[in-house]
């Protein structure tokens, strides 16, 4: 034997005691949400709009109370719209619906037509970005057709289509489609060399490619892209049920002001507001979620 004793190794295992029973040598920390850290970001984040809104409307109130003004406060719209702001979802018919439903209507439309600009604009946008021949054919045309205004287009749809529904569809599509094609082009085009060199290495055809490597890169222009073609389209279903009727949200206000119901008109813009702001957040969650995924 070696005039030094071997040291015996350390368990690091549970070793069944006397009575038969398991001891566990330690445990594992117990993550615990911290409550506070949470409170803090929601005062942060939720009190100052508060406090904000709060103003704004204490201001619109004494400005608005008086005889003769242009716009009711908002406690007499509180008093005449009650219902559309209590009850949301009420149905009494064809026309009598609540904004809530006028809403959604309004939201299958433009899932619709920037589902398909969504698509299209990106595929479109990947050949531009990857060819110099189609950057220069077709950028000059994109950048003419993006600057006519929506309901511009309106007229022809209807011409074409000879119904409501898929002139405002198309309207959506025309409308949101130049963002994504003009920001997935441009990030195609800053991919970086070394990942295409990457591609050609092993030996990807263009689907695997696209999938693999252009996709991925690019993501954070697209996604920049759809949060502005999604906005777009929001204002396009708007602006074209104004004119092409129905029983969504843009006919609803044009509704409400040929019959100078003022209060209405007013909620409606809140509805339509808080909608925006939702798929904008939307959009945007499902793009660092993508992103973080693809890196």
């Amino acid at each position: 034997m070696t005039a030094t004793a071997r040291k015996a190794p350390i368990e690091t295992v549970a070793r069944p005691a006397p009575s038969g029973k398991v001891v566990p040598l330690g445990r594992a920390p117990v993550s615990r949400i911290d409550l506070g850290r949470i409170a803090a970001n929601l005062a942060r984040n939720v009190i100052p709009p508060l406090v904000v809104l709060a103003v704004l409307l204490a201001i619109w109130q004494v400005s608005c109370s008086g005889a003769g003004a242009p716009l009711p406060p908002p406690s007499q719209i509180w008093a005449d719209s009650s219902d559309l702001i209590a009850q949301p979802f009420f149905n009494n018919g064809p026309q009598d619906i609540g904004l809530a439903w006028r809403v959604l209507i309004s939201l299958e439309r433009v899932s619709i037509g920037f589902g398909l600009a969504a698509i299209i604009g990106v595929a479109i946008g990947a050949l531009i970005g990857q060819s110099v021949w189609a950057m220069r054919g077709l950028d000059p045309i994109f950048q003419i057709l993006r600057t006519v205004p929506p309901l511009a287009w309106l007229p022809l749809s209807l011409a074409a289509f000879q119904d409501s529904k898929p002139s405002a569809i198309f309207v959506i599509f025309i409308t949101s489609i130049w963002p994504v094609i003009i920001n997935t082009a441009v990030g195609v085009r800053n991919i970086p060399e070394d990942y295409r060199n990457v591609a050609r290495v092993l030996r990807l055809n263009q689907l695997e490619f696209f999938l693999r490597i252009m996709l991925p890169a690019a993501a954070p222009y697209i996604f920049t892209g759809l949060r502005i073609g999604v906005g777009l389209s929001w204002l396009a279903i708007v602006a074209a049920e104004m004119l092409t009727g129905g029983v969504g949200i843009g006919f609803f206000i044009w509704d409400a002001w040929n019959s100078s119901r003022l209060s209405d008109i007013i909620v409606a813009l809140v509805y339509i507001g808080v909608t925006g702001f939702v798929l904008d957040k939307l959009v945007a969650f499902l793009g660092r979620v993508i992103t973080r995924t693809a890196a």
